[in-house]
């Protein structure tokens, strides 16, 4: 078992700025499922952008805080590859939000709340995994989330297919076929960044374990 903040010496600044930025990730899908449940509320991105950007500053407050931290056995590296890594989360939400902006009548009569269940579920896990790295944890629980993240981003892939065959097996216009296989494909990244993050702080459990 390992303490990131005995890593850290002092400084718990970094824990709570990547706990922060989670978060971020977490309130946007939050929000994107909200506005799914009733697409045409949907009149501007202004939540999401604030969340996005609210996350962009949170990164540049750690790049920052490297630059005038003295970091001892954790590398400079891991710190900026979580936290680059949970920055993705919200940028992506936001470009499926831009998405539904263009054109919100093509997801009428679509259900995506399989999808929306999934991204809950690894954004939960990648706040809870964050969390943990402030107290200190074994290898085992940190592996046995990753492997959690390392599922839904599984189940989210075969989402995916079965939405795509469903889409080209119908007789719907080009247009929509088009927008929607956008949509299904920025909705299924976004499970592959959460799954991202857990693979970074996998790694640096490991690493210091």
């Amino acid at each position: 078992m390992f303490s990131l903040q005995k890593l850290l010496g002092k400084e718990d600044k970094f824990f709570t700025l990547l706990e922060a930025s989670a978060e971020e990730a977490r309130t946007s899908v939050r929000t994107l499922d909200k506005y799914l449940q009733s697409p045409d509320t949907l009149k501007n991105l202004d939540e999401f952008i604030l969340s996005r950007r609210k996350d962009k500053a949170i990164t540049a407050q750690i790049s920052e805080a490297l630059c005038t931290t003295f970091v001892t056995t954790l590398e400079r590296e891991d710190i900026e590859a979580l936290s680059n890594a949970l920055y993705k989360i919200p940028k992506t939400v936001e470009k499926i939000a831009e998405r539904i902006t263009l054109g919100p009548q093509h997801i009428e009569s679509i259900d995506l709340s399989r999808q929306m269940s999934l991204l809950g579920s690894a954004t939960d896990t990648v706040v809870i995994m964050i969390k943990e790295l402030r107290k200190g944890v074994h290898l085992e629980r940190i592996r046995s989330h990753n492997e959690q993240l390392q599922a839904i981003e599984g189940e989210a892939d075969e989402a995916l297919l079965q939405m795509l065959k469903a889409l080209y097996s119908s007789q719907g216009n080009a247009v929509r076929v088009v927008f929607l296989k956008d949509l299904f494909e920025l909705m299924e990244k976004v499970a592959d960044r959460c799954r991202d993050a857990g693979n970074v702080i996998n790694h640096i459990v490991l690493k210091n374990s």
